[in-house]
């Protein structure tokens, strides 16, 4: 799962002043009353610094607004599972043309580590959960996989993107079920392509990570 994410403005600047440089942020701004400072904690709704393929084909970055809205859910679409992207209305089309990568310095997950004893389902309501840190081991930057489209809003078109899901790995596993698809760094450039398969690169998404608890 995927809620919130950081973006240390120091380690990600190039990608985040090259965000703000694109025309759509003043846009953005204007039509969706949304910050383009894109750092710090960025949480569903705000905007982020997105890398993708602009209308030459070529790789670059762009502002996009965090969740897909649909008529169907008052909250907006966050998270993609990788396992149906293909396959749901939703997704099918930005899963073949439309993929994007959010350069992120860490996400957060919140649960609760387990203990030998257990807990069972009513002290697991009970119990106040620690909002925990992760990252890919050894990486300043952490590459999230998503999609993205256009929608309109207010007669504009904003782009809105979705982190993609995937199972999750230890010792992520042990406080949450689903966890970001995150990519190498090498991988960036074939994942936003619109001609490459995305099938292969799936296949080697980062599975070595770090989880600490956060400080605050």
């Amino acid at each position: 799962m995927c809620t919130w994410f950081y973006a240390d403005y120091k380690s990600l600047e190039n990608y985040i002043t090259g965000a703000q440089k694109s025309p759509l942020a003043n846009e953005i701004m204007l039509t969706m009353s949304r910050s383009t400072a894109m750092t710090g904690d960025i949480r569903p709704t705000d905007v982020a610094a997105v890398i993708a393929s602009g209308k030459s084909g070529n790789m670059g970055l762009f502002p996009m607004v965090w969740g897909f809205t649909t008529e169907v859910s008052s909250k907006p679409i966050i998270n993609c599972r990788i396992e149906t992207a293909d396959q749901k209305n939703l997704w099918r089309e930005s899963w073949h043309t439309r993929r994007c990568v959010i350069p992120a310095s860490w996400y957060y997950e919140w649960g609760v580590l387990p203990t030998d004893e257990g807990y069972n389902s009513r002290q697991q309501r009970d119990i106040k959960k620690t909002r925990f840190i992760i990252q890919p081991t050894g990486a300043e930057i952490t590459f999230l996989a998503g999609l993205y489209r256009y929608e309109e809003h207010n007669g504009k078109q904003i782009p809105m993107f979705s982190v993609i899901t995937r199972e999750s790995v230890e010792p992520v596993r042990s406080i949450h079920d689903r966890m970001p698809l995150m990519l190498k760094h090498e991988d960036v450039r074939d994942w936003v392509r619109p001609d490459a398969s995305p099938t292969g690169i799936t296949e080697r998404a980062l599975t070595d990570v770090i989880m600490e608890a956060a400080s605050v």
